[in-house]
């Protein structure tokens, strides 16, 4: 849902970015640094070293005299580096929140006793080392295997020391000039994925509308990926700094420095070497990306502007006779009573007629999820709020319930590091479900959003809000809070791209959470511990496996929920920007993320709706939204619209079983779902910038067109066989890799598969789960032409709606195929772990696909299914050959040509181990 910060005029932006990032602004005046003056072993395996400031100053406040070090090897290929005061605890983000191992508690006092030789310069683990200077102290990181250094604070021309004072911390890293860096957002990345030096990365969650490019959006996630290429050979690792308090992170090129408000330094080294195994070993700390039900996986379709119960009714029979998939329908605040969460509109949602609705629609398949924003409106006759005053829940500002604005009109926060406020929660959720039997909560607005900025109150004789203009125009009598220095810190982040108050709408930062945390330090983490509350709840529930989408998120919150990007444009740009943020919440271990498919506002063009649902249809979360003042653009509207969707959504839920596969082994090593190109070929430096296609898995490319008029695409191939998804003859073929253009009409998106790959699909559907019911079919893929080749592939299949995605629980399959060319010889065959669950379903195998099989004509011979020849078993099997052909093909590489074999007619269950083989008797095969 939009709301709006105020504007700020040109030349106030042109002044803050020169403040805020000018060379004179951003270098290091500040001071000497520290020395390190003892360390040793600690207890729990790690080290511990004491820090001295060299000298004083009272820029940006007085140093931290003390420092406390403490470097710890966690994992073989986890490091790592916690930087504190030694005397006293500070704000980190909380270990019950996130949790981790913690460090030795702090405190201690440091006397003469504790200082000792200095005689370890390197800390070794099985992939990183660490080693340090000890005046100024500074230290690096580098990797074991070749000896690159992965991080180095050594200061230089570019950047000076370490600087620790309670609000503010600096620290800075040179890097490598031919680094490629991805990650520290969340933000809109015009220029792709990859990050430009230069450009402006600040870290603080707000409620910015997504079409702002470059400025601090709805999550904060302080992690980048590191890729480098080393004499040929791809190596990439990732650094976190674990901190929730306000950031600025300057990328020259050469060197990235931290500037932070407050916490502590608290880095983490994944060493990968591969970007697979960073996102396993990043996500093995923070937490795995959740299990998502299968009916997520389906489109949805949503609109603030439902406005009564037989619109959404009309929405869902106008999907069916266009005969467009839809598995899940959404309300924004339509349905509520006055906006006021857990709530139904007498009026327009009457419980009765809404009960009907959601009954017919469950019995069809379909799901049906609503909005939630965290403000409960100040309302004596609103059971939700008299339970939170009761309970004591609220975010406090002087001892009082801190008081905002939102859609209900006055509104107060719920403090989710409360426990009481968890449970609080819990039982609006179940009261809620009890309401009206909703399958999962959409939570927005909770950066945290607020209409109004400071200290507020409820204006006398006058209505708030006044039920006229924009909803979202503050109308509380307020007052700015500026007179504690966590209102008005003295560094100031270049917040909402503008250098922004750090409280401008949104809680005071002054204001104060449970035991006393400050709403300065736990700012970025709202949306996440709302996150956190809201999945116990809706777990308690039926003990269902829970759907929540989120607009803010932070370190963590993939292990709860999905996200959408926000507030979109229906623009050209919005489109090009969805896919480097949808690949860089993938590295952020947050893998089910889409965007607005056409656009929040305003309308799109009906061309460009058409490009959208060609990429949306692959979003791993894939949800068609706009706003209460644009057109409606449900994708049947158009005609031209729904014959896209039916394509795009068509192909999509036929790859239903392979993208919850991905799910799977998303939940499992943290793999994205949607990746970059350079994640299954790092060696290939070309698509290291490449943010125009993307990869489903590790071999499912979607070259989509994403400007204007164009009827054609320019798609980067690297080096292999690609087969086109929805005319398998159609193959583009390059040993080296190249840039190909390919035909694209309106209606009509490229989808290549790559060699080496066996893909599970069925047969699609308009919900998703009558689509699961279909037969299956194996499509392999073998380097085109190549007398000898191996594919694998996977398949996982469970109970959908258990809490847990895992084998074990007799309600579960796993399935490893495998296929090969040799010697004349096609083999396929298949390893089931626990197959019970699979053949109670009666799933079946029924057409197998081979693609790239050596030859320019001839036949397949006897087909033999598990040791018996097929016509020995009376089956009805169709065997079909096509040769391929080529875009950009073998004739250009001096190979033979290919062809496919299609095989129909087959039961073979997917539960049981088979084996299959042919001969194939083709011209020029050996």
């Amino acid at each position: 849902m939009v709301t709006s910060k105020i504007v700020f005029s040109s030349l106030s932006l042109l002044v803050a970015l020169i403040l805020c990032f000018s060379p004179i602004h951003c270098s290091n005046t500040i001071g000497k640094g520290y020395r390190l003056i003892s360390i040793e072993e600690s207890p729990d395996g790690g080290f511990i070293g004491y820090l001295q400031v060299k000298q004083k100053n009272k820029i940006y406040g007085s140093d931290i005299t003390t420092l406390r070090l403490y470097v710890k090897h966690e994992t073989d290929t986890r490091l790592r580096v916690h930087i504190t005061d030694a005397k006293k605890q500070r704000w980190e983000v909380p270990y019950n929140l996130l949790p981790r191992e913690q460090p030795p508690p702090v405190g201690k006092v440091i006397g003469k006793s504790r200082k000792s030789p200095i005689t370890v310069q390197e800390l070794s683990g099985s992939e990183l080392i660490f080693s340090y200077k000890t005046d100024p102290f500074s230290f690096a990181v580098k990797r074991k295997s070749n000896g690159q250094t992965l991080f180095n604070t050594s200061s230089n021309s570019a950047f000076g020391e370490m600087v620790f004072k309670d609000q503010y911390l600096e620290i800075s890293t040179s890097l490598p000039k031919d680094a490629s860096i991805y990650g520290l957002g969340e933000n809109s990345q015009a220029n792709g994925i990859k990050l430009v030096p230069n450009e402006p990365y600040t870290l603080y969650t707000e409620d910015v509308s997504a079409i702002n490019l470059n400025t601090d959006l709805y999550g904060s996630h302080p992690v980048y990926m590191d890729l480098r290429n080393v004499g040929g050979k791809p190596y990439a690792h990732a650094v976190l700094l674990l901190n929730s308090n306000g950031m600025d992170v300057f990328y020259r090129g050469t060197s990235l420095t931290y500037k932070v408000i407050g916490g502590v330094f608290d880095f983490y080294f994944v060493a990968g070497p591969s970007p697979l195994d960073v996102v396993d070993q990043y996500t093995s700390l923070i937490g795995r990306p959740a299990p998502m039900p299968y009916w997520s996986l389906g489109f949805h379709q949503c609109r603030w502007g439902y406005r009564n119960l037989s619109v959404i009714e009309d929405v869902v029979d106008s999907y069916q006779k266009a005969k467009i998939p839809l598995d899940v329908i959404w309300n924004d605040d339509d349905h509520m009573d006055a906006k006021k969460d857990f709530t139904l509109s007498p009026i327009s949602y009457p419980r009765a007629k809404l009960l009907n609705f959601l009954d017919r629609i469950h019995k069809m398949g379909m799901k049906y999820v609503v909005i939630n924003d965290p403000g409960i409106g100040v309302n004596s006759s609103y059971g939700v709020y008299q339970r939170g005053m009761a309970n004591d829940v609220f975010i406090k500002y002087e001892g009082k319930p801190f008081l905002a604005q939102v859609w209900p009109g006055a509104v107060h926060f719920p403090d989710f590091l409360n426990p009481k406020t968890v449970s609080w929660w819990g039982e609006e959720i179940r009261r809620f479900h009890e309401l009206a039997p909703i399958d999962g909560l959409w939570i927005d607005m909770n950066e945290v959003s607020n209409f109004c900025s400071g200290l507020c109150t409820i204006p006398k004789g006058k209505k708030c809000p006044t039920g006229e203009g924009p909803g979202w125009i503050c109308c509380l009598d307020c007052k700015n809070i500026t007179k504690t220095r966590w209102d008005d810190p003295p560094y100031k982040i270049n917040a909402t791209g503008v250098q922004a108050p750090i409280g401008f709408k949104t809680i005071a930062t002054s204001a104060l959470h449970y035991n006393g945390v400050r709403e300065y330090d736990a700012h970025s983490i709202y949306g996440f511990s709302e996150t956190v509350a809201t999945h116990k709840g809706l777990l308690s529930i039926e003990g269902k496996r829970p759907f929540i989408l989120s607009r803010s998120t932070f370190v963590g919150s993939g292990k709860y929920a999905a996200h959408w990007t926000g507030d979109n444009q229906g623009t050209w740009q919005s489109l090009q920007v969805s896919i480097s943020t949808m690949l860089n919440f993938g590295i952020f271990g947050v893998p089910m993320v889409g965007s607005d498919i056409c656009g929040f506002y305003p309308q799109p063009t009906e061309e460009l709706c058409n490009r959208w649902i060609e990429v949306g249809a692959f979003y791993p979360f894939s949800r068609d939204h706009a706003n209460y003042y644009s057109p409606r653009q449900e994708l049947y509207q158009w005609d031209t619209v729904a014959e896209s969707a039916r394509n795009a959504l068509g192909m999509r839920y036929k790859i239903l079983p392979y993208l919850y596969t991905l799910n799977y082994e998303a939940h499992m090593t943290g793999a994205p779902i949607a990746r970059p190109l350079f994640f299954s070929f790092p060696e290939y430096t070309e698509c290291y910038g490449s943010s125009r296609q993307f990869l489903l898995g590790s071999g499912l490319m979607i070259s989509p067109v994403l400007e204007q008029g164009k009827t054609e695409v320019e798609a980067l191939f690297p080096p292999g066989s690609w087969y086109h998804m929805f005319d398998m003859t159609q193959a583009v073929v390059s040993k080296k890799g190249k840039r190909v253009t390919l035909p694209a009409p309106l209606n009509f998106v490229n989808v290549h598969l790559y060699q080496n790959t066996i893909l599970p699909m069925q047969q699609g559907g308009l919900i998703s789960k009558e689509a699961r019911t279909t037969p299956f079919s194996l499509v392999i893929t073998f380097p085109a032409g190549a007398s000898e080749g191996y594919a694998k592939g996977k398949l996982y299949l469970d109970e959908d709606e258990l809490p847990e995605m895992k084998l074990g629980n007799g309600q579960s399959t796993y399935v490893d195929f495998y296929a090969s060319v040799g010697n004349g010889t096609v083999k396929m065959w298949s390893e089931v772990k626990e197959g019970k669950f699979a053949l109670s379903k009666g799933w079946v195998i029924e057409k197998v696909s081979v693609l790239g099989l050596r030859g320019g004509g001839g036949q397949a011979s006897e087909i033999v299914i598990n040791g018996s020849p097929v016509s020995n078993e009376g089956k009805k099997v169709e065997v079909n050959l096509k040769e391929h052909t080529y875009v950009v093909g073998l004739e250009e590489e001096g190979e033979n040509k290919s062809v496919m074999v299609e095989v129909r007619g087959l039961e073979m269950l997917v539960g049981k181990d088979f084996n299959m083989s042919w001969k194939m008797s083709l011209n020029g095969a050996n």
